[in-house]
């Protein structure tokens, strides 16, 4: 499984600090491993309506997709304003090996689970190795 690198997040990351403003949609804080024939991908997601949450699979790519609504401005007056609001979003390159026919996912606790299966023809398998006596009887 490959991830989708951006060298500009930090860039973007440092002019919303500084500017207040979001340049593009932000990604999301994410762990990936491989454990029982499956990819498993934890991203955090705090915060998150669940029915905003937007998961699809295009030509081996995964996209997450989240929004959190800023609170209303005519009815707030901010005091502090450091948790992002706006768009989250994430892309993961998928390796042929696994199977997206069969992603599962669920969300919890501010955290969403995406396990994505190893596909059965790419999972390792033992070959049988006949004896020399069992060539002789099948020859003879």
């Amino acid at each position: 499984m490959l991830l989708r690198t951006d060298p500009f997040r930090e860039l973007d990351r440092l002019a919303e600090q500084l500017l207040g403003t979001v340049a593009r949609p932000m990604t999301m804080p994410m762990d990936a491993y491989a454990r029982e024939g499956a990819f498993w991908v934890h991203l955090d997601l705090p915060g998150i309506d669940p029915d905003s949450i937007d998961l699809s699979v295009e030509q081996n790519v995964l996209t997450v997709r989240a929004e959190r609504p800023a609170p209303e401005a005519s009815q707030t007056e901010m005091v502090a304003a450091e948790r992002p609001y706006g768009v989250f979003w994430r892309q993961l390159f998928l390796g042929d090996t696994l199977d997206v026919e069969h992603i599962e996912a669920s969300y919890d606790t501010g955290v969403l689970t995406v396990k994505i299966p190893v596909a059965e023809e790419a999972k390792p398998r033992k070959i049988e190795i006949s004896h020399a006596e069992e060539k002789k009887e099948l020859a003879g």
